[in-house]
């Protein structure tokens, strides 16, 4: 046992970590001299917004890699509309059945942080965004956050456990600049001291009116002003960064960006992107609603089979150049111009391919660009 309350690597993989039914399924099936071959689908009736983004595939590879099983899925990155299988496995049910557990959260909470991370970065139009929501989620898991959020289009991460490829981004807390008499000697220590790529962000409201701590940052090389408590303002947030603005230009700090933080949202976003350079957002990437996938037999022994509220048999999704997607049954010939988004990622338990956290990345950003 560790120190902390977490479950090992070894509890995921050996399939420990599961829910006490498929336990008890897997124990009666054997005793009954049942192990049916079935194809089982992952798909989601229900989403947060309109589409998601298919994440966590890596980690659902590398749960299935070494069972005598077939599994299909949408590459990494992939958008997804309700009810479009994102994984399809094919094998003997009591040889997979105790992975659900593991499986399912894989993908639900890393698709739930990179949709929300999606449609963030979407409505801010091409400003950066920076995933500053770790520290809003147990520590044993911030990599799988940072890596999801990178996955939906993020433009770096503050936490330094964030997979190798993710640029770090941060600036300063509130505390360091209380370590100073005053709010210009941390700036200017924070200049002769961090490191030359680091960009001079200084942040600029734990004292005293944002405006005149802004213009004052400006005056010490700040290359960007970050305000950081926009949802405990009790003033118009619109208007506070409007005099920031304005002040900063009127007195020749044209260059000087705003990057704003604290509390932000998707709707957030849409109001300020037009007047913030780049936005920090915690609590909406990293707390994102996850993706509630659930698993079903579709085929057994090669006849098609569904519970009630699902279509049964195998399904086949095709994308258009334009992004519509379209739902056929497999072995329905689909329109010419129509691609297969499902492939094959792991044959006879042997991982035939693993996802590209920057192809990945690319994906998302592809396709969303006019998405909202």
């Amino acid at each position: 046992m560790g120190i902390f309350h977490t479950v090992d690597d070894n509890e995921i993989k050996s399939g420990e970590n599961t829910d006490i039914y498929f336990v008890r399924t897997s124990d009666i099936l054997a005793l009954e001299g049942k192990n049916p071959v079935v194809t089982v689908e992952i798909t989601a009736q229900n989403l947060p917004d309109e589409w998601g983004v298919f994440c966590g595939l890596d980690d659902a590879l590398s749960l299935l890699e070494g069972l005598p099983v077939d599994v299909y899925a949408m590459p990494e990155g992939s958008i997804f509309y309700r009810g479009e299988p994102v994984i399809r496995i094919s094998g003997h049910y009591r040889d997979f059945a105790k992975y659900e557990t593991s499986l399912l959260g894989f993908i639900c909470h890393a698709s739930g942080i990179a949709t929300s991370a999606a449609i963030i970065k979407a409505c801010a139009a091409q400003r950066p965004v920076y995933s500053f929501g770790s520290r809003r989620q147990h520590p044993a898991i911030s990599r799988m956050i940072e890596r999801s959020a990178w996955v939906g289009g993020v433009d770096g991460a503050s936490s330094t456990s964030a997979p190798a490829g993710i640029p770090l981004a941060g600036t300063m807390p509130h505390a360091f600049v209380m370590c100073f008499e005053k709010p210009l000697d941390a700036w200017l220590a924070f200049d002769r001291h961090a490191p030359g790529d680091v960009p001079r962000v200084m942040l600029c409201d734990t004292y005293c009116d944002e405006k005149r701590e802004a213009l004052d940052a400006a005056k010490a090389g700040a290359s960007a002003v970050r305000l950081d408590t926009p949802s405990s303002r009790k003033g118009d947030m619109r208007q506070i960064l409007e005099e920031v603005r304005w002040e900063l230009d009127i007195n020749g700090f044209p260059d000087v960006g705003i990057f704003l933080s604290g509390g932000l949202t998707a709707d957030d976003i849409l109001k300020y992107r037009d007047i913030v350079d780049a936005f920090g957002v915690g609590g909406s990437i990293a707390n994102a609603q996850v993706i509630d996938f659930s698993l079903d037999i579709v085929e057994i022994e090669e006849k098609i089979y569904s519970k009630r509220g699902k279509k049964s048999g195998v399904k086949e999704v095709y994308e258009f150049d334009n992004g519509d997607h379209l739902l056929l049954p497999k072995g329905v010939t689909p329109p010419e111009d129509a691609k297969p988004m499902i492939k094959i990622f792991i044959k006879d338990g042997q991982i035939l391919t693993k996802p590209d956290m920057q192809k990945s990345r690319a994906r998302v950003l592809s396709s969303i660009e006019n998405m909202i």
